[in-house]
């Protein structure tokens, strides 16, 4: 049995200057994932001037993300207007890799995808993949054909772009180690019971992956077999703390025990965002704002 229930935005942050009308000159960035669905505007200037974000109440109804959004979707104000300047679509989805460029083929993308899941893909998803051109290498995801038909039906001959979750922090971490003071510099973002572990040397990706963990005990045994394998020193290396997490979480308490340069992440420098987000937690949305941030 499916439980109605009435989708309204937890977020909701508009800029004075906000105009829905002027979206041919806007970009328009979408997260979407099982569980959350999140959509920033930026204007022509590339500021950032309108935020919602959805939580799907996964208890209370069977029914999967393309059976909610269309409620979402249905007379938005924001999101039913158009034609807009770009859209570019984040995907959390479960299976990723990053296959460097000079060895991607585009016809064996569905290949990465079942050497890394250890089964081929299902018949209702397929291989997509997004070029990090300053990184070196591709990321190759897995995407349900009803998502993708979704978009590209309503927003019918406008320039989409798909891109893999993990891939928009790839490039919000890469703005932010442009700025870092150290060479060696972790990136955590947190997830549901996932965590996204990106750590950069020298501005360069030395490492990326992502984690499912029960309790903050496997989540410390984690994270000190990566600094163990990329030969950082724990008590040396900045740590940075993104996504769904705050200073009274667990995860963060165990973590601080082996991690003494523990922070919370700031927005990327290269996102301008209006005043009228300064009342939202720095370290929350660097997915999507990554998002903002793929013209770079």
């Amino acid at each position: 049995m499916q439980i109605a229930v009435t989708l309204s935005p937890t977020v909701q942050i508009s800029a004075d200057s906000f105009d829905a009308g002027l979206a041919s000159k806007s970009v328009l960035s979408l997260e979407v994932g099982r569980e959350r669905f999140r959509f920033m505007v930026q204007d022509s200037r590339g500021q950032g001037l309108y935020l919602e974000d959805y939580t799907f109440p996964s208890l209370l109804t069977e029914r999967s993300v393309t059976g909610v959004l269309p409620e979402v979707f249905r007379e938005h104000p924001v999101l039913s207007a158009g034609p807009w300047q770009e859209i570019r679509i984040g995907v959390n989805s479960p299976s990723f890799t990053l296959i460097p460029a000079p060895l991607f083929r585009k016809e064996y993308a569905g290949s990465y995808l079942s050497l890394m899941r250890g089964s081929a893909l299902p018949a209702h998803e397929f291989a997509q993949s997004y070029t990090h051109e300053a990184e070196g290498f591709l990321s190759v995801f897995n995407m349900e054909h009803l998502l993708a038909d979704f978009f590209s039906e309503t927003y019918p001959l406008q320039p989409l772009v798909f891109i893999h979750q993990v891939g928009t922090l790839v490039q919000a971490t890469a703005d932010l180690d442009r700025h870092a003071l150290t060479a060696d510099n972790v990136y955590l973002f947190f997830e549901d019971e996932f965590v996204t572990i990106i750590c950069r040397s020298s501005g360069k990706v030395r490492f990326c992956n992502r984690f499912g963990y029960k309790n903050v005990q496997d989540l410390a045994y984690y994270m000190l077999y990566v600094f163990e394998e990329q030969t950082l020193a724990p008590e040396l290396t900045p740590v940075f703390l993104y996504g769904e997490i705050t200073p009274f979480a667990e995860a963060y308490a165990e973590l601080s025990r082996f991690l003494p340069n523990l922070t919370f992440g700031q927005i990327p420098p290269g996102l301008r965002l209006s005043s009228a987000f300064d009342d939202l937690p720095n370290h929350r949305y660097l997915s999507l704002y990554g998002l903002g941030l793929l013209s770079e």
